[in-house]
């Protein structure tokens, strides 16, 4: 298993980034290398939303589905995918904090990867670092479009 923890501090309220990460609507207008999302499910949004989304991903596409299993409106959420032998379990939290500057929305998110099969066994702890910088950028986006909503 193989865990990643990123944190931001966002200039903006925790209802504006809450709901950029936790609607996949408003996530995929903040990450550039989203190209689709496809509804498995009437509701779009809370536990039990399940979808597919299309990235640009090393000069290709890679669709992933995705369900929404926990979600605490303006506190938490947690996603999880099944692809290619891994299951990555993300969660989100956010929390509002005082700083210097004023209040920002503090944004956590943890991915464990747990593989199930013997090839990404191997390979999941060579791409640690990879994965962490493509998360590191969505995080960047996010901030950046959360911020400019606030603007």
């Amino acid at each position: 298993m193989t865990k990643t923890t990123i944190v931001r501090y966002i200039d903006a309220p925790i209802e504006t980034v809450f709901s950029c990460i936790s609607d996949i609507r408003n996530f995929s207008q903040a990450i550039p290398h989203i190209k689709n999302v496809e509804f498995l499910t009437e509701q779009k949004v809370g536990t039990g939303t399940r979808f597919i989304e299309t990235r640009e991903m090393n000069g290709g596409e890679a669709s992933t589905e995705i369900e929404v299993r926990e979600y605490s409106e303006n506190d938490h959420f947690r996603a999880v995918a099944d692809s290619h032998g891994t299951i990555w379990d993300t969660i989100f939290t956010v929390e509002t904090v005082k700083r210097e500057e004023g209040n920002h929305t503090k944004l956590v998110m943890v991915m464990e990867a747990r593989a199930y099969r013997l090839i990404p066994k191997i390979l999941n702890p060579l791409m640690k670092g990879m994965v962490r910088k493509a998360v590191c950028a969505d995080m960047d986006a996010v901030k950046q479009y959360c911020e400019a909503q606030s603007h």
